[in-house]
């Protein structure tokens, strides 16, 4: 059996309008990845929210993850923005140019967060800040692994049921686990969590599992249960779930409706569709519960031959 994702990712600051037509992001397999931290201009408007989505050097696998800036540094005068950024541009360059040449072991999800965070410190633009972050890597056999830390995190969705999801990291309320980078002058800061800190969980997929990872912009103003009624809306109007007598089956639409039929063809595709779907609600949400930046990546596992 071999595997592949269809993978998109919706966006939003907080206080912005949504725009479909440019909240988006299709992850193209073919996309060169530059070794340099993503240029504020050229940011996607996320405010404090970022992603990333790489394949893993030139194999089919292919990693992807969500990064939530902690906003209480900004009380400090540093914006963790720089960082959450940062940190997944630095992961994606780590997961699109491996394996190095140099021996190195097996890339993993929590070996993508060390590389990149090793890189982010590093880098002396960034004097301090804070971020969680859950990653995955979906590999060609179909396995997962996920690596999260603090209160961003994934679900996986299976024929309208909630199969397996993350554990938040807190160590206290409103206190996720955090990477950071702390000044010297700041050297007693209470939080200061590393890459080893991160949960680490094994899973298998199969063809039509929906797959979401995203920040707590969506988890504190949706449900797992939300989430899963959005998707499978979403899914069963496209017939890529059919309901049948026996409960939900995966549809004969699902290829098509995820792989392009035309160029420059990007909103339609059925992982926009449920991005877009999953970022819009938890805005229209947090008018009445929590205001923040959105971000939300979206992974439809394909079996090849179904």
């Amino acid at each position: 059996m071999k595997f592949s994702y269809s993978i998109a990712a919706s966006y939003l600051a907080e206080g912005k309008q949504s725009n479909p037509a440019t909240n988006v992001f299709n992850f193209d397999p073919n996309a060169q990845i530059i070794n340099q931290k993503t240029d504020k201009r050229a940011r996607p408007d996320s405010g404090q929210d970022a992603f990333f989505v790489s394949r893993i050097g030139k194999s089919g696998d292919v990693a992807f993850g969500v990064a939530d800036g902690v906003s209480g540094w900004m009380d400090y005068g540093f914006d963790s923005a720089d960082f959450s950024h940062g940190l997944c541009n630095y992961m994606a360059y780590t997961a699109s140019t491996y394996p190095p040449n140099d021996g190195s072991p097996v890339l993993s999800a929590r070996g993508i967060i060390e590389k990149g965070y090793e890189a982010i410190v590093k880098d002396e633009t960034d004097m301090a800040g804070g971020t969680t972050v859950c990653v995955g890597i979906a590999k060609e056999d179909g396995s997962l692994e996920v690596a999260n830390l603090g209160d961003s995190g994934f679900v996986q969705l299976r024929s309208n049921t909630i199969h397996n999801y993350s554990q938040d990291q807190m160590l206290m309320l409103g206190v996720p686990y955090q990477l950071t980078i702390i000044p010297p002058n700041m050297k007693n800061a209470y939080i200061h969590n590393f890459p080893k800190d991160a949960s680490v969980t094994k899973h298998s997929l199969r063809h039509g599992d929906v797959l979401v990872f995203a920040t707590d912009g969506v988890w504190d103003n949706l449900s797992k249960k939300n989430v899963l009624q959005i998707v499978n809306k979403l899914m069963v109007d496209e017939k890529a779930w059919e309901p049948t007598q026996q409960g939900i089956r995966v549809g004969e639409r699902l290829t098509m409706s995820t792989t392009p039929q035309a160029e420059n063809q990007s909103i339609s595709l059925l992982q926009s569709s449920l991005a877009i779907g999953i970022a819009s609600e938890a805005k229209a949400m947090s008018a009445s519960r929590k205001l923040d930046d959105i971000c939300v990546v979206v992974a439809i596992v394909l079996e090849e031959g179904k």
